[in-house]
C-alpha cells in the first residue's frame, strides 16, 4: 500500500536549484551570471527609471512648458447656430436631449451655450453655462435659458 510520505512528486515539478559562485566547474562560477561587474553586480543598486547612464535625462533636456490647472473645468460647447438646425418641434431643451442628437459627447462633463450662429425658436434650453450673447439671443426670440447645476 502506497502511504502519503512516500508519493512521489509530479514529473517535472521538481527540479535542482542552479548553485551559483561555486566555482568555474559548476558554469555559473566567476561573475555568477551578473556580467563582469558595474552597478548591476552589486546590491544596493537602484537606478532611477529615467537614468540613462550619465547621459543628461529627457526630464532635464526638453522644456518644460504651460501649466494644468487642477481645479479647471472644461466645458463641452454647444452654439445656438448648430441648435437652430436640430431643433423641429421641441419645446424644451436638455443636457440628454443634446447627448441624443450627438451635440455632446459626455453627460458628466458640464455644457456651455455659446451665441455664435442665427437663433429664432422660442424654447426652453437647460444646460451648465451661457455666454451673455447666447442668453441675449434667447430672450430676444422669446426663449428662456435656464442653468441646472453641475458646474
Amino acid at each position: 500500500m502506497l502511504k502519503l510520505n512516500e508519493l512521489p512528486p509530479n514529473e517535472g515539478q521538481t527540479f535542482t536549484k542552479k548553485r551559483i559562485g561555486r566555482g568555474s566547474g559548476s558554469g555559473q562560477g566567476c561573475t555568477a551570471g551578473k556580467g563582469n561587474n558595474g552597478a548591476w553586480a552589486r546590491t544596493g543598486h537602484n537606478y532611477k527609471p529615467y537614468f540613462e547612464g550619465g547621459q543628461t535625462p529627457h526630464t532635464r533636456r526638453l522644456p518644460k512648458r504651460g501649466f494644468n490647472h487642477a481645479s479647471k473645468v472644461y466645458f463641452q460647447i454647444v452654439n445656438l447656430g448648430e441648435l437652430n438646425n436640430v431643433i423641429s418641434s421641441e419645446t424644451e431643451i436638455t443636457l440628454e436631449w443634446l447627448f441624443e442628437k450627438g451635440l455632446v459627447l459626455n453627460l458628466k462633463e458640464p455644457v456651455k451655450v455659446l451665441g455664435n450662429g442665427e437663433f429664432a425658436k422660442a424654447v426652453k434650453i437647460s444646460a451648465n453655462a451661457f455666454s451673455k450673447s447666447a442668453l441675449e439671443k434667447i430672450e430676444k426670440a422669446n426663449g428662456k435659458a435656464e442653468v441646472v447645476a453641475g458646474a
